[in-house]
């Protein structure tokens, strides 16, 4: 049997997690569209304070809460996870 390949934490781009990749994401897109966390966060029906810790990956976001951004924003998941226009300070 062909064993799989495994992912782990720092697999991804620039050796960064997912959960951090996407609160990145997340950030990125909310200060695009010029709103507050606490803006953002009765956009999407979440709250302030949860909304900060996604963007700092404290917490990982559930796949029901991505859904309410990407439906309240009309946001494609597909962009949601596409990491390629983030940019990295080294």
């Amino acid at each position: 049997m062909e064993k799989r390949n495994t992912i782990n934490n720092s697999t991804f781009l620039n050796n960064e997690p997912i959960p951090v990749l996407l609160g990145r994401k997340i950030r990125q897109i909310r200060t695009n569209l010029g709103m507050s966390q606490e803006a953002f966060a009765f956009e999407v029906g979440l709250h302030r304070t949860y909304v900060g810790q996604i963007e700092r990956a404290e917490k990982n976001i559930s796949i029901k809460n991505i859904e309410k951004i990407c439906y309240s924003l009309n946001i494609n998941p597909r962009d949601l996870f596409d990491f390629s226009d983030l940019e990295y300070s080294d």
